[in-house]
């Protein structure tokens, strides 16, 4: 029996999203494995309607926007139920990034209720070749050019950018500091250097964008001048809190396949489970699964409650490390019970390994969440991160 305490609701919406995750879209798995990440436009228009029958499209934006008005309690019990599937094809579901939500009105008719209907992708442009884990490095620069701005700089990284209709580029605005702009895919100097391979098959690239004197205008501003970082800060924890609920799902799923594997399979005479070696690399990999769903579902009840921004920010931090850490070795652990056939790509395991891996890195990396986690315990005191 759980601690954590779901609505009638909550449970109602837990068991949507499951099966929304069981029906539509592990069938797709291995298709999608096969196929690099890419799956027909067919299949891809099927995921997309489903998900909108299900009201899981644009969780957390509200409902005056074209979104579902989520809780952050709501947003990771239906994420728990998206990490349990591999390939990334939960992110056909169509949403959009929470900065979005400080657009104006005509901002965010162009571009977010498009995008919370799956009419039109947004990417977020932040990393370059010299910043990384520290946003603070940016050399992306908007210069004023008589009633515009003109964008010049490189971006890395930009999850969705070979598909998006729009980027969020992170640049530092002539007298302001970071600034988010919206960029037409399709505006002048844009340009895409590289779509580079990775380790996963995911939907959509990661590629490099080149901004070469990109002109736009104030009304590409989102959210006002030199409020980039502020804005960013409620996207990381968000973001954060995402993946560690991915990661607690990819865990009880990696559980259930393992221990069905091992409960059935023989050797020596015996079951694989009855064999210490065995057994005890999945029992750890399930306290580490209990402890990182309990640390999720924390963060989300603080969120909820209205909790001190900075204590949720540093609790955000604590479940993303522990939980993408975990969730990790618990891959392993699963690739090591099947054995041979934990190497094949159309094997849960095999996949989950490979994926999430990223989940140490992006959206700030382990080190970068240790970082945090040390001052707000210097700053804000231990209990506060601890209790």
């Amino acid at each position: 029996m759980s601690l954590i305490r779901l609505s009638d609701e909550q449970i109602e919406l837990r068991d949507r999203a499951r099966a929304f995750v069981d029906d539509v879209l592990i069938p797709r798995e291995e298709s999608a494995e096969r196929a690099g990440g890419r799956l027909p436009s067919s299949d891809v228009g099927e995921i997309m309607k489903a998900a909108l029958a299900a009201r899981l499209n644009g969780g957390r934006h509200s409902v005056e926007h074209g979104g579902q008005g989520w809780s952050a309690t709501d947003y990771v019990v239906v994420h728990e139920q998206f990490g349990r599937n591999t390939n990334g094809l939960w992110w056909w579901v169509p949403d959009a990034y929470n900065v979005l939500s400080a657009g104006t009105p005509d901002q965010i008719s162009r571009y977010l209720r498009p995008a919370l209907l799956g009419e039109g992708w947004v990417s977020y442009a932040v990393t370059e070749e010299y910043a990384g884990s520290d946003p603070s490095g940016i050399s992306t620069v908007a210069e004023r050019v008589g009633d515009r701005w003109r964008l010049d700089g490189e971006k890395w990284f930009v999850t969705s950018g070979d598909v998006a209709a729009v980027h969020i580029v992170v640049a530092l605005a002539e007298d302001a500091g970071p600034t988010l702009f919206l960029v037409d895919a399709e505006a002048d100097g844009v340009e895409y250097l590289d779509d580079p391979p990775f380790t996963h098959s995911f939907p959509h690239g990661h590629p490099t964008l080149h901004l070469n004197g990109v002109l736009v205008g104030d009304d590409a501003v989102l959210g006002g001048l030199g409020q980039a970082d502020a804005l960013q800060q409620n996207w990381f924890v968000e973001e954060r809190l995402g993946i560690a609920a991915h990661c607690v799902g990819a865990m009880g799923r990696l559980l259930e396949e393992a221990v069905a594997w091992a409960a059935e399979r023989e050797q020596g005479g015996s079951r694989l489970i009855d064999h210490q070696g065995v057994a005890f690399p999945l029992a750890d990999s399930a306290a580490d699964a209990a402890a990182a769903r309990l640390m999720v579902y924390e963060v989300a009840a603080l969120a909820d409650a209205g909790a001190d921004r900075k204590v949720v920010h540093a609790k955000a931090s604590l479940a993303k490390l522990f939980a993408s850490e975990a969730a990790w070795r618990c891959a392993d652990r699963a690739v090591q019970t099947f054995g041979g056939r934990g190497y094949m790509r159309t094997n849960v395991a095999e996949r989950y390994l490979r994926e999430l891996r990223v989940d140490r890195i992006w959206e700030g990396t382990s080190e970068i969440q240790r970082l945090i986690i040390a001052r707000a315990m210097e700053r804000r005191g231990v209990r506060q991160v601890i209790a």
